[in-house]
């Protein structure tokens, strides 16, 4: 039995489908994100959707760059 409103639900099920539309449409580059960003960003590597995973210091990094970058988010449920 669940003690979630509706509403939460609801918001856990499209944060579920978004990390699924993300993982179905971008590759996966893993510990590497940030390099790869940067070399998008620069022309160095043909642009495509990504995603990975980056520490704090480098997401910082990518900001300061001019490198739009936002967290894949996971629902709380799912990390259990």
């Amino acid at each position: 039995m669940t003690m979630l409103e509706p509403a939460d639900l609801a918001m856990r099920a499209l944060l579920r489908q978004f990390r699924r539309h993300v993982e179905a449409h971008a590759d996966n580059v893993g510990s590497r994100f940030a390099e790869e960003a940067v070399l998008m960003h620069h022309g160095e590597i043909e642009q495509r959707p990504i995603y990975g995973s980056a520490s704090l210091e480098d997401a910082r990094m990518l900001v300061e760059e001019g490198i739009e970058v936002m967290p894949l988010p996971t629902a709380p449920d799912d990390r259990n």
